[in-house]
């Protein structure tokens, strides 16, 4: 009797070994459970400090004609754990240096009746959790069309979250601050109108990156790493439990993902920690990404800039050069017997006065946009060859400014809009690349404004993500850095393919100047706890003077728009106004001329979603340090510990603030700027009035 009861407490102790895995963090405040529910469905958990963060949440995947799916009649037929721990340097970034440091458990799932596996593998950091699906080889699965993945995130509460609506074709909007519990009545007012392309999906559905806040002082963060060969995951939300499901864009089939085993999903990432701070900090969706691909790097460098942009943007000229033609056909068109509207803002003489601007200021490069034939009717005509990235109209020099700028230490960035005809542009993608080569181009901006050509794909889906793709690829081989805007949201691809250099991917800059609703004061502080997860974002800041051309007005002061060159980490950086409004406050652009770009260290000060960022980065190869804090609708004073100093060393802190009677609304231009004398045992008591913020260039005093 004993002995059987022995036996039959060995069994019953092996198969929950079987089904219930337990993984921590290196540091142990994160604990992950793995487990299967009595029907084989998979699930997990995780607790940060003995804290829920996810409850039992369930994993798999709706298959398309496969009335089984894989969800669930799972057994675990096997399980690795293994420890992890690397440093690896970046070739740009925030920090010198990066360690990931992370426990991974692997289980390994068999299907019951289908005999088909699936490998859910979870790796444990101590700033989160990511997860993946792999599907290896095998005879009973080999191509296979997901209907839709069923990963869950459970929140264990009515968190207040910080929010864009879903949508499968632009992260273009303003971010709504409420509780999970009110986004649907919200949903309405958040989802505005007037992106040139937009496809919502479900009233309770939002992007990722998603910020979010407990009651209990827990800051977690939704999102995904390495998106390669895969459909952009939303989330959509039951309001009632506060369950999250992935909802991956479909493409012009209905279908979410073609794929062919072996294959594996992105990451799908929860950030925590009780904070703030902490998550602005975190690498672990660079760290979930592979190593770079690109061996030979020194091609690749941060690039400070200006441009013929703004004066688009804000109405005072045009991208194209004529306004004799309803339409235009490339090849065909003689734009040289066209009149020419007066209004081109890519004009070689133009060009010549921002390269000369960007010389005497120490600027690396000059983007010009609009030198290009096409313009005339390229956006909202469904047309496939709009552009060739060849030729330039009668009044851009294309050989001549490249000569031009070279012989001043200046390099031009290129321009491809693609107007969302994806075909053309992959089918003219190597004679460009091999023009910019000729002409000494190493950077180009991409756009993919409007509606994608085939009629019927989206900006996220499978097929679209793997043109973005090839393009970095593509430019990788020539020696390409990309900046690519309207393209999916980063994921930390950077890290693999570091030409990325820079993406636009949410409501950036140009929202101030177009009128109706412009972003809101405080959407520079909710940036970097969602969108710049995934990497670095082209914000296009230093706008100076707020009242624009076309009677817009930006939301901001002038110490804040110092601030975001700090704050907003990128790169690539545009100082995006006028040469002529730097030059009326010449004492003020002082700091955009004198602020790093790449960075051996970075420290976060102070942080609170939608309210307040202060963070202090040094400089790469110096012992300068720079400064930047944003902040939201309340005025507020930091104080501001100069710890982070190096011992023994004094330093001349400029400090570019608002002034007391400055207003993002009314009094913009109010700014002081002071010299103090710092150290590592200084103290700062500033001022941040609203939409407004401060910047410090902290330069050591050689003895």
């Amino acid at each position: 009797m004993k002995k059987t009861f022995f036996r039959a407490l060995i069994a019953v102790l092996f198969f929950n070994a079987a089904i219930a895995q337990q993984l921590k963090s290196p540091n142990s405040k994160l604990q992950m459970e793995f487990s299967l529910q009595s029907d084989g469905t998979p699930i997990y958990s995780l607790n940060y400090k003995d804290k829920a963060v996810i409850k039992p949440s369930k994993l798999g995947f709706y298959l398309k004609d496969d009335t089984k799916s894989l969800l669930n009649d799972f057994a675990v037929i096997d399980t690795k754990t293994t420890i992890f721990d690397e440093t690896w340097k970046p070739v740009w970034g925030e920090v010198a240096s990066i360690r990931n440091h992370y426990n991974e458990l692997a289980v390994t799932l068999n299907q019951k009746g289908t005999d088909r596996q699936m490998i859910i593998r979870f790796r444990l950091f101590d700033d989160g959790l990511g997860f993946r699906y792999e599907f290896p080889q095998q005879k009973n699965l080999v191509y296979f069309t997901i209907k839709e993945e069923r990963t869950q995130f459970a929140m264990a509460g009515d968190h207040t979250a910080y929010w864009i609506p879903g949508d499968y074709d632009t992260q273009e909007y303003n971010y709504t601050t409420s509780k999970l519990s009110e986004i649907k009545s919200l949903m309405e007012k958040a989802y505005t109108t007037g992106n040139v392309s937009q496809t919502s999906f479900s009233p309770t559905g939002v992007q990722t990156s998603l910020m979010m806040k407990s009651a209990d002082g827990l800051y977690i963060n939704l999102h995904e790493a390495a998106l390669i060969n895969y459909s952009c995951m939303h989330l959509n939300l039951n309001d009632k439990n506060f369950v999250f499901e992935s909802w991956l864009t479909p493409d012009s089939h209905g279908d979410k993902g073609k794929m062919q085993t072996p294959c594996n999903t992105p990451w799908r990432t929860i950030i925590v920690s009780d904070d703030a701070r902490a998550i602005l900090a975190s690498k672990m969706t660079y760290n979930l990404n592979e190593p770079s691909k690109i061996k030979e790097t020194s091609w690749i460098k941060p690039t400070k800039y200006v441009g013929v942009w703004w004066e688009m943007i804000s109405g005072k000229s045009s991208w194209s050069y004529t306004d004799e033609f309803p339409a235009v056909q490339l090849g065909v068109t003689d734009f040289t017997k066209a009149k020419p509207n007066g209004k081109h803002g890519a004009t070689t003489a133009n060009v010549k006065r921002y390269i000369d601007f960007a010389a005497k200021n120490g600027f690396d490069a000059v983007l010009v946009e609009g030198w290009n034939t096409g313009w005339e009717d390229w956006f909202g005509n469904a047309k496939d060859y709009v552009f060739d990235f060849v030729t330039p109209y009668p009044d851009f020099d294309l050989k001549g400014l490249n000569e031009y700028a070279h012989s001043k230490g200046i390099k031009l960035i290129m321009h491809h809009e693609t107007s969302g005809s994806i075909r053309n542009y992959e089918r003219h993608m190597d004679d460009a690349y091999k023009l910019m080569k000729q002409y000494g181009y190493d950077a180009v901006k991409s756009g993919y404004v409007g509606s994608i050509l085939p009629l019927g794909e989206t900006h996220y889906s499978q097929w679209t993500n793997n043109h973005y793709q090839y393009a970095i690829e593509k430019a990788a081989d020539y020696q390409i850095m990309v900046n690519a805007h309207e393209a999916v949201r980063p994921t930390g691809i950077a890290r693999t393919y570091p030409n990325l250099i820079g993406n636009e991917a949410a409501r950036g800059t140009e929202y101030q100047a177009f009128g109706g609703e412009r972003n809101h004061p405080n959407h520079v502080t909710i940036l970097p706890f969602t969108r710049l997860i995934g990497g670095p974002m082209d914000y296009t800041p230093g706008i100076f003077q707020m009242d624009v051309t076309n009677g817009s007005h930006v939301n901001a002061t002038i110490a804040n728009q110092l601030a975001l060159y700090v704050t907003m980490y990128s790169p690539l950086q545009m100082a995006a106004d006028f040469p002529e409004n730097y030059e009326r406050f010449a004492d003020a652009f002082q700091f955009i001329k004198d602020v790093a770009i790449d960075w051996d260290d970075s420290k976060y000060l102070e942080a609170e979603p939608g309210q307040y960022i202060t963070v202090a980065r040094k400089a790469k190869g110096t012992n300068n340090w720079f400064l930047g804090n944003v902040n939201g609708e309340t005025p507020r004073t930091s104080n501001i510990d100069f710890g982070f100093l190096e011992k023994g060393k004094k330093y001349t802190a400029t400090i570019y603030a608002d002034a007391k009677e400055a207003d993002y609304k009314t009094n913009p231009q109010a700014y002081t700027i002071r010299k103090i004398t710092v150290s590592n045992k200084s103290k700062l008591t500033q001022l941040s009035v609203p939409g407004g913020g401060y910047a410090i260039s902290i330069i050591e005093i050689k003895k």
